[in-house]
């Protein structure tokens, strides 16, 4: 009987400790100043961890996603702007750290490809479609001159 309560107060034991275990927590620092601590938690959900690849540097508990974020936090703290911030990232990492790349002319294929894939989509179900419209058109003149 007491082996059974005794087993039980550790399993109580360890649920209590790992319910409340910090180590589970992403990111668990904050910034004094309300405005900083709202301006940082929108940076780290808009740049990408350069491990993980689809996870934001809020969601990665990658040692490098922790390292960008000590790094934000600073920058913030020292009165760097966001746009000051992103830049620095960028040139570091390049602008895959970005969820939203920048225009650019550099990437702007990216943003016409989608148009001129569908464009050329377009263009080729028009000729399909007038093309069957054709061999219609002349099926139905081959039974006509039979018919006659």
């Amino acid at each position: 009987m007491r082996a059974v309560a005794a087993a039980a107060g550790l399993v109580l034991t360890l649920l209590l400790v790992a319910a409340v275990h910090p180590a589970w927590a992403v990111d668990a620092a904050t910034l004094s100043d309300p405005v900083l601590q709202a301006r940082y938690e929108g940076l780290i959900h808009e740049l990408r961890c350069v491990q993980c690849e689809n996870n934001s540097l809020a969601d990665s508990d990658a040692p490098i996603a922790a390292d960008v974020r000590r790094q934000i936090r600073g920058m913030l703290a020292a009165g760097k702007s966001d746009r000051q911030i992103k830049d620095y990232l960028v040139s570091r990492y390049s602008e895959f750290i970005l969820f939203r790349p920048e225009y650019s002319w550099r990437n702007a294929w990216l943003w016409g490809l989608p148009l001129v894939l569908l464009l050329i989509g377009a263009i080729v179900a028009v000729r399909i479609v007038r093309q069957r419209a054709a061999l219609v058109n002349e099926d139905d003149a081959d039974v006509d001159a039979l018919n006659s």
